[in-house]
């Protein structure tokens, strides 16, 4: 554990949550993310920690010369970090008396986990009837799968990602990023604004149960109701979505790759002009949505052709001046070279006592009157042990050194 102060006050919480006490009991993304939403708008997320490993987050990814992983600054960002074995009695009873004092508490752990520690929210909310619990788990706190593992991966196979991700003629594919935590974790936030919008009426707190292949299953649109009404099954479909054409990625002449989307009627008339080619605009093969979809691959051959005779900047140029929608790939290097990142500040710099400035996206989305801010980034293990314990359960140093003693904190 470690009692070091930061080098600075960190600035004051200003956003719509601020005042809300937010306990974080997760690791990994789905539960942490949910915390560092809440955290970017303002709301006190006190972080409980194991004291010796603390969160995996803290070494996950591309570990630099430090020994610390690049990911730990973002999503342990605006957290305080308390190191506190939740094995121990006394671990617990601490933790119970902080969650008695807050407005919030998350979890992530497999479902029975809490009630193994004697923290049910049963236990937890009768001195706190206004507690809010939100619960993210792989399948649920209920049903036959509730106690089977759930990462991220597999609460994307379940909820129908997986499958329709990729090339049609190989393996399915992952989004890059783990898309499926990170979409439990924003049901998660969807899920305790409406509880405190719930709460600020009635007074009375309630359970948030979060899926992860409920979330995932949430953002699939029309996958199920179309296999109900008609029995298709959607397929992998690589870059493109069936029916929906000119719309992929497209090669330029120095290799590089550009997206448009010309596949509304008076957005594809534009393109044939552009093109020099206002014949296709009446070719009764692309005439109409449906003919340009039903003859798809057919069109996505002929802009290709033209696009490969420019070169990407002056294709973007050109498009952008007949208002068609169109971008690079982007990269990381690709965004912080951007004019519209920089004008809307998306990237800020956040400074480090260890890698000096660090920049990382921004709090979306903007609030025009309370918006979100990167206060800190992630802090340091056990970095505000005593000044919470302090403040919240009355642990006076003396008591913090038998604690840390007994590998308590």
């Amino acid at each position: 554990m470690s009692e070091t102060a930061a080098p600075t006050p960190p600035p004051a919480a200003t956003g719509p949550l601020a005042g809300l006490v937010v306990i974080e009991m997760g690791t990994l993304i789905a539960g942490p993310f949910c915390g560092q939403i809440l955290g970017d708008f303002g709301a006190e997320v006190i972080k409980i920690e194991d004291p010796k490993v603390g969160d995996p987050m803290r070494q996950w990814g591309r570990s630099l010369p430090e020994g610390l992983s690049p990911w730990w600054p973002v999503i342990g960002r605006n957290k305080k970090s308390v190191g506190l074995n939740l094995r121990t009695p006394e671990g617990q009873a601490l933790a119970k008396t902080l969650i008695g004092k807050a407005d919030v508490v998350i979890e992530n752990f497999r479902p029975g986990a809490m009630e193994k520690w004697g923290m049910s929210y049963e236990a937890l909310s009768e001195g706190n009837p206004g507690l809010i619990m939100a619960r993210v788990s792989g399948f649920g706190q209920t049903g036959p799968y509730s106690q089977r593992a759930g990462y991220g991966l597999i609460g994307e196979a379940m909820g129908g990602l997986r499958y329709v991700t990729g090339e049609p003629d190989r393996a399915p594919a992952r989004a890059g990023i783990s898309i499926g935590d990170s979409l439990a974790a924003m049901h998660s936030v969807m899920g305790i604004t409406m509880a405190l919008h719930h709460r600020a009426k009635t007074g009375q707190g309630q359970v948030i149960d979060a899926a992860l292949y409920e979330s995932v299953l949430a953002v699939m649109e029309n996958l199920i109701t179309e296999y109900d009404l008609t029995g298709y099954v959607r397929e992998r479909s690589g870059s493109v979505l069936p029916g929906i054409a000119p719309s992929n990625a497209y090669p330029c002449k120095s290799g590089e790759l550009i997206l448009i989307g010309g596949n509304g009627d008076n957005v594809y008339a534009r393109l044939t002009e552009a093109m020099g080619r206002p014949d296709l605009k009446d070719d009764p093969r692309f005439v109409d949505h449906a003919s340009r979809g039903t003859n798809q691959a057919e069109l996505d051959e002929i802009v290709a052709e033209w696009t490969s005779g420019f070169v990407l900047a002056d294709l973007l140029a050109l498009l952008e001046g007949k208002g068609i929608p169109a971008s690079r790939v982007f990269r990381a290097p690709d965004m912080l070279e951007d004019p519209q990142f920089a004008a809307r500040e998306a990237i800020v710099s956040v400074p480090h006592p260890v890698f000096g400035a660090v920049k990382m996206q921004n709090a979306f989305p903007k609030l025009s009157a309370t918006p979100g801010r990167v206060r800190w980034p992630g802090p340091e293990l056990g970095q505000h042990t005593a000044e919470v314990l302090g403040a919240l359960a009355g642990v006076d140093a003396n008591k913090l050194r038998e604690l840390k003693a007994a590998g308590v904190v």
